[in-house]
């Protein structure tokens, strides 16, 4: 399948980066995993039951921090993620994290302290000779809608820095109705900021609401997109490219339907389509935030003045190195994606 990239936009896209600004609009996790040695297990006197001996912890920007990971991995010179942080420990491990990430500008964090930090807690058990396995995950969420101050305060942050945004993603990673950072409230001040700001390119990313993120482009994967489709009572048949067509047009906006190890599908508001083929990876894989990383790449990419479809397939080329990364929520740096390229041109045909 024909390719859309070459090794000279790949070098611009990179050299670039430490001129983009990038804003990440979204619900901001902690990621901790907890490394445990089945070797030093202990029975507890008071139940009898197994103690896990945690012999590290370690902690990461998730969800939203994810793709701020990615990004800062890519050299963008500067990240601006908006979202709420809890006052409490997750929280403080989160903004410390953050603050070890290269390029991030944490202004557009707001401190709620009615607000849980959002945090996935994965055990890693690891036997005698063996690759950890990851055990059942333990989730803090909030379940009570964001007060309004906490919207307003962001979106505030929002509008004093956007005039200085290359480029900004909304990932809305919460499914439960108005309780993470991309309520209907914060939708309808992103929808009115498209309109006054048509040249910012801003990409909406959702689980559950891809169809009400109006005014601007949409990633969804397979599934995401069917489910919108359905919402808007559109009954169009299953292949991907009728979909994502379907979507674009009844959004108005490109459309990057994301196909698994097929690439990327990206529907064009002109009735055009193009396919991003993915890029071979052997070995073992771990899918685990290859969507986030997936986005940073063609966030990057059409910040630096790539083509929506070399954007898509340079994002394509990001998750191709991420997910061959077990165990972890992988990144990918400049000379990474160099030597991934490389690689890939030295395939046969």
């Amino acid at each position: 399948m024909k390719r859309h990239l070459d090794s000279l936009t790949i070098k611009h896209i990179l050299q670039a980066a430490p001129r983009c600004t990038v804003g990440v609009l979204g619900d901001m996790f902690l990621d901790r995993y907890l490394e445990i040695d089945r070797a030093l297990d202990e029975p507890s006197v008071e139940t009898g039951r197994t103690a896990y001996q945690v012999t590290r912890v370690r902690s990461h920007p998730g969800a939203a921090g994810t793709v701020v990971a990615n990004l800062a991995a890519l050299g963008v010179g500067r990240i601006i993620p908006f979202a709420f942080v809890g006052d409490d420990g997750e929280g403080y491990e989160l903004r410390a994290a953050l603050a070890a990430t290269g390029g991030v500008d944490s202004t557009g964090l707001v401190g709620c302290a009615q607000r849980r930090t959002p945090t996935y807690t994965k055990p890693m058990h690891r036997h005698a000779g063996c690759d950890p396995v990851e055990d059942h995950r333990l989730d803090i969420k909030n379940r009570e809608p964001t007060p309004p101050w906490v919207i307003d305060a962001i979106a505030e942050r929002v509008e004093r820095l956007l005039p200085e945004l290359d480029a900004l993603l909304v990932l809305d990673q919460v499914s439960e109705a108005d309780c993470g950072v991309v309520t209907a409230a914060m939708r309808a001040r992103i929808e009115r900021w498209t309109k006054e700001r048509p040249s910012l390119f801003v990409m909406g990313d959702s689980r559950e609401l891809i169809h009400s993120m109006a005014g601007m482009a949409l990633k969804p994967n397979r599934a995401e997109c069917r489910a919108a489709l359905n919402c808007m009572g559109l009954s169009v048949p299953e292949a991907s490219e009728t979909m994502a067509m379907a979507l674009a047009q009844a959004v108005g906006h490109p459309v990057f339907l994301t196909v698994g190890d097929q690439g990327m599908v990206v529907a064009h508001v002109d009735g055009t389509l193009t396919m991003a083929p993915a890029f071979a990876v052997s070995g073992p894989t771990d899918p685990v935030g290859a969507g986030d990383s997936t986005s940073a790449g063609l966030l990057l990419a059409h910040a630096a003045g790539a083509t929506p479809v070399q954007a898509a397939e340079f994002g394509c080329l990001i998750a191709s190195i991420t997910v061959a990364q077990i165990g972890v929520t992988g990144t990918a740096s400049p000379a990474q994606v160099l030597e991934a390229w490389q690689n890939q041109s030295a395939l046969p045909d």
